[in-house]
């Protein structure tokens, strides 16, 4: 099953970063926010990827052009003709297909041109921005269990901010960091679809969580796996600087083996 990535956007809020770059290469440890969502995947068995460009989108050919360069040991030889010989290697064993989307293409727009290189087999989808410990494995057992077109993995975010518990004289009788939210389930990406899938996708300027994910919905033909583990996007500096600290501190819930 091919994995499909979104990394087309412009990435505006946390824009300190993206007017240099596009945000699926903004670096957490040293290393790609995609290349972490691209190791996620790969820890399930799922090794064939298909991202959508668009904005900076050369940037990101460029970085999986010298990939396998970066991390291996190498030899330039000089003397015979600038021969190059690759020694020992740490790459992982994806199969990355880069495809430009356009630069203003919606969501939606962006999945419809690739279902050429996705042709008649079901697919996962993922946006570039964000990191979880999802089960991909229970994901898509999910998913092939009620034989429904899409699945949408849910989840409730963290609250902003800590919440009091006050008595009715003012007094703080609990205090909670950061709690689960007001209860409501949110996308949290990580999609399983169908083919079918590309049938309710009109062109460049449909947006995916719009009209698409509206239509499966009326029709019953949307579940959604329930997720009540990490999740976090990164969409501003404060998401970049959090999910670094996690990284550093070696409490990166998302680097996990399953």
């Amino acid at each position: 099953m091919k994995v499909v990535i979104l990394a087309g956007g412009y990435g505006t809020r946390i824009g300190e970063e993206t007017h240099i770059r596009p945000k699926p290469l903004i670096e957490i440890g040293e290393m790609p926010i995609i290349c972490h969502i691209m190791s996620h995947y790969s820890r399930y068995g799922y090794n064939d990827f298909i991202i959508c460009l668009g904005y900076k989108g050369y940037m990101i050919k460029e970085y999986f052009a010298h990939y396998f360069l970066h991390h291996s040991d190498v030899t330039f030889d000089f003397r015979n003709d600038n021969q190059v010989h690759y020694h020992q290697h740490k790459t992982d064993p994806w199969k990355v297909t880069l495809i430009d989307t356009g630069k203003d293409t919606a969501t939606g727009g962006r999945v419809k041109q690739i279902q050429k290189y996705i042709g008649n087999e079901p697919f996962m989808l993922t946006y570039g921005d964000g990191v979880s410990n999802v089960d991909i494995a229970k994901l898509v057992e999910f998913h092939r269990a009620h034989k429904k077109l899409a699945t949408i993995t849910s989840t409730q975010p963290p609250g902003r901010f800590g919440a009091l518990d006050l008595t009715e004289n003012g007094a703080v009788s609990g205090f909670r960091e950061k709690p689960k939210g007001d209860g409501g389930w949110i996308n949290a990406g990580f999609f399983v679809m169908e083919p079918g899938v590309f049938d309710y996708i009109s062109g460049n300027d449909t947006v995916l969580e719009k009209e698409p994910l509206e239509a499966l919905a009326r029709t019953s033909q949307l579940m959604a796996y329930k997720h009540t583990g990490f999740w976090h996007p990164m969409d501003t500096l404060r998401d970049k600087n959090y999910l670094e600290e996690l990284w550093r501190s070696g409490k990166a819930e998302w680097s996990h083996e399953p």
